[in-house]
């Protein structure tokens, strides 16, 4: 993983946590939640404050989250907002973070100001040993307060504020004068400057989870089902109408279909379909020639379509259903007959506008593997899993083309393949060598006439 950490796109925009003020809230906050500490005195951290080097030091990388849910957190810094999400066991949690930090973030400039904020996403749930207890998770309530206690202590400040403004004797209560201002000395003045956070709930009807092996849960759609990478009688009954596994192809698209989830690329409005179309036949021909340990450093198109053709006997069925695809889009070629089947249709897919955009285009992404774009945008935990496994050959462009093409213009480019303001808010990346030696490597079409 050395040249994804070091061209940032593994442990990218973490934030540095390096002043002994910093350290001493982040150790206060870690042992208020996990009753630890960390002998480390720089390290960075994600959205949630999880740190891959103390979670290294730990030998637990679910230090923050304890069995793969109720996800804890620790806010150093409203700018943590900005970070990545590592270890993320379910698809909505960077988002609750996120909306969490954003619709806070004046009450926590000014906690964090003077204290780490601690706390946790909680839900009914506190382990799923089976996959069917997924289907308990119903909604997320973020709760969270200051290592002292803050919030809490602010509320208890504003109750005696209304009881001395209420009671008619109240300023002859010396006791209760000497709480007040005893509490103001901790919480500030609560009247110009509140300390209370918003009470916030997030409804958990359509997500994926890491949990399993990975499983995709759509229930909140017209036609509810559940769908999983392996083989489905892995994961038993569940409660949902419907489970597919990824060898029911048709069941799949006709999921997607009836649910009105996805549209075909070339038929988006405001997008080179071509374009798209070109680049992941690009990407197929890669795989074939870095499996014939070809050397693809620098390669641009022209080298692809050399060694296109000159690997042609050996390039998938998926390359020449969206090569057909091309040539109808271009070059007035027939209508080619591309059914659920046939392992380019779902390479000719992406989400339509809706609120769960992010989520399939994350599964279309994890059904096209090859696309090696799509599935590092979309679905990190799938890529990192895949990358592991590839060939050096194929790790070195995949790395160069990412930094080449991608994090040059990560906005442009997801509007391009995704287009209605696509929410995939990846943040920027941002260089750091350092942590290599801390952590290791691991962790529309308008068709031309």
């Amino acid at each position: 993983m050395h040249r994804l950490i070091e061209k940032g796109l593994m442990f990218g925009n973490l934030i540095r946590v390096d002043s002994p003020v910093l350290v001493a809230r982040y150790n206060r906050a870690l042992k208020h939640l996990v009753g630890r500490e960390t002998d480390l005195d720089v390290f960075h951290i994600d959205i949630s404050g999880y740190s891959p080097e103390v979670g290294d030091a730990f030998e637990d990388d679910l230090y923050l989250n304890h069995q793969g849910v109720n996800r804890q957190f620790i806010l150093l810094t409203t700018e943590q907002a900005r970070a990545p999400l590592l270890n993320a066991k379910f698809s909505t949690s960077r988002g609750v973070l996120k909306q969490f930090i954003e619709g806070n973030r004046a009450e926590l400039f000014a906690l964090t100001a003077r204290d780490a904020v601690a706390g946790e996403m909680v839900n009914s749930v506190y382990m799923v040993d089976t996959p069917a207890r997924l289907f308990d998770i119903r909604k997320v309530t973020m709760e969270a307060d200051t290592t002292s206690g803050t919030v809490a202590m602010a509320k208890k400040l504003g109750k005696l504020i209304d009881r001395f403004k209420d009671e008619q004797d109240a300023w002859f209560d010396d006791v209760l004068i000497g709480q007040m201002i005893g509490m103001a000395k901790e919480t500030g003045d609560i009247s110009r400057n509140p300390v209370n956070l918003r009470q916030m709930e997030f409804a958990q009807d359509n997500f994926w989870t890491d949990h399993f092996g990975g499983i995709y849960v759509f229930r909140g759609v017209a036609h509810p089902a559940a769908i999983v990478p392996g083989d489905k009688a892995a994961v038993g009954d569940l409660p949902i109408p419907f489970t597919f596994d990824f060898s029911q192809r048709s069941a799949i698209a006709k999921f997607l279909n009836i649910n009105d989830l996805v549209e075909p690329i070339v038929a988006a409005r405001g997008v080179d379909a071509a374009a798209i179309l070109h680049q992941k036949m690009d990407f197929i021909v890669a795989a074939v020639a870095t499996s014939m340990q070809e050397d693809l450093a620098g390669a641009t198109r022209r080298d692809l379509r050399r060694l296109g053709r000159q690997h042609a006997k050996l390039l998938p069925e998926a390359w020449q259903g969206l090569a057909a695809l091309v040539r109808w889009a271009e070059d007035d070629g027939p209508w080619p007959k591309i059914t659920s089947e046939h392992p380019a249709y779902f390479y000719t897919l992406r989400a339509k506008p809706h609120g769960d955009a992010d989520l399939v285009n994350m599964l279309l992404a994890e059904m096209t593997p090859l696309d090696i774009r799509q599935l590092f945008i979309c679905h990190k935990e799938a890529f990192y899993r895949a990358y592991a496994t590839w060939p050096d050959e194929k790790k070195a462009y995949v790395v160069d083309f990412l930094d080449r093409e991608y994090q040059v213009d990560k906005a442009g480019t997801r509007d391009a393949l995704f287009g209605h303001d696509a929410t995939m808010d990846e943040p920027m990346a941002v260089q750091q060598p350092d942590i290599i030696n801390r952590v290791g490597p691991w962790g529309a079409v308008s068709r031309r006439r």
